[in-house]
């Protein structure tokens, strides 16, 4: 999956400046239930394919948030506002950087918005994301 997210045509301001990919991080319970963060993996095949490092330490989840299948648009807003922040020891990294959180599925992009919002807060100049599928809306065409 990683290797065919690679293939992406990004904007070439995108290519240039992304310093680091930040995967969205799990819930310590969630991590548990899996066994493993699927965004983490597909962040290192996407570092090996860009030649660009991965920072897992950027970007934390303060709170264990409901699972978003199951939820409204506007419910995922509530689930995962707040859920996540940027350690005060990340900042002088992402201190005007560009970063490219990457996730595996993008619905609303509720999820990846509080990440940007949190990054940002940290520091972040600019927030890309990446993801390997996007969630059909109801305005989809088959």
């Amino acid at each position: 999956m990683g290797r065919r997210m690679s293939r992406v045509t990004l904007p070439i301001d995108v290519v240039e400046e992304r310093r680091a990919l930040v995967p969205v991080p799990l819930s310590e319970k969630r991590t548990r239930e899996r066994g493993y963060n699927q965004s983490l993996h597909l962040a290192r095949s996407l570092a090996e394919q860009w030649s660009l490092p991965v920072w897992t330490d950027v970007l934390a989840r303060t709170r264990h948030t409901e699972t978003q299948t199951r939820l409204t648009p506007g419910d995922r807003l509530r689930n995962v506002s707040g859920a996540f922040s940027a350690p005060a020891s990340a900042r002088q990294m992402l201190r005007g950087a560009h970063v490219v959180v990457v996730d595996d599925v993008v619905t609303t992009a509720a999820t990846l918005n509080a990440c940007a919002a949190a990054l940002c807060a940290g520091g972040a100049r600019t927030v890309s994301f990446v993801t390997f599928a996007r969630a059909p809306a109801l305005g989809d065409r088959y």
